[in-house]
């Protein structure tokens, strides 16, 4: 399995390059005691994560509540989420294994470098600015950046439109469903991580072209 031709890769950031939960977790839990609900564990957390903010909100208050009640509540426990993460985002969090050797590597072989993450852009920049990934990718798109977000494709196409390429010459690197179907959607190729969230479903139920353990791995089979 080696991709030729390739002129960028696209890289997911929570579960891909950065293991988040922590700061999720963190920030959950401290939301849910303003609404008086016992914390959740990190485990459960973990299995909520791909969808964006808004999903991981409903997740989280549909452990307690009912529909009617998750709506009811929704704007609160939001608000009161972003609060508290943006006061803590990434002092918890840790990255995964060859991550930067990963990303030098890629632009040492001169790939491109764009990060498509369905986290908040005023999330996702601060991040990527205190854990010193900034500095690799010349463009970052956040879930809400654009008119769609993972699973569909559009952010991808925006991307090999912005660095004026095709699909076909584009890599995406994930670690969960979301990251394959905009992939496949966009006409990408995708390798997926297993160390990930991917929703709590095993990495091997995912439609990717091959499973690699780091983004220094995932490097090596990709070629300009």
């Amino acid at each position: 399995m080696k991709f030729s031709g390739i002129r960028a890769a696209i890289i997911d950031l929570d579960g891909t390059m950065i293991d988040t939960a922590p700061d999720f977790h963190c920030a959950i839990n401290r939301m849910r005691a303003e609404l008086s609900l016992a914390p959740l564990d990190l485990e459960l957390i973990k299995s909520f994560v791909g969808k964006g903010s808004e999903n991981l909100m409903r997740r989280v208050l549909a452990v307690d509540y009912n529909e009617q009640d998750v709506k009811r509540h929704f704007d609160t426990a939001l608000a009161s989420y972003q609060h508290h993460y943006l006061a803590i985002n990434g002092d918890y969090v840790t990255l995964y294994d060859q991550v930067y050797e990963g990303l030098a590597q890629l632009r040492h072989q001169q790939i491109r470098l764009a990060c498509v993450t369905n986290k908040p852009i005023a999330f996702a920049l601060p991040l990527l600015e205190k854990t010193g990934l900034r500095e690799y990718f010349e463009l970052v798109y956040g879930g809400d950046s654009l008119p769609t977000r993972k699973p569909e494709p559009g952010p991808f196409l925006q991307v090999c439109a912005d660095f004026d390429i095709t699909p076909a010459q584009v890599v995406a690197i994930g670690d969960s469903s979301n990251d394959a179907r905009a992939a496949r959607a966009a006409g990408c190729h995708v390798l997926t991580v297993p160390y990930g969230y991917n929703h709590g479903e095993p990495v091997q139920s995912i439609d990717s072209d091959g499973i690699v353990q780091t983004l220094l791995e995932a490097a090596g089979l990709i070629s300009h």
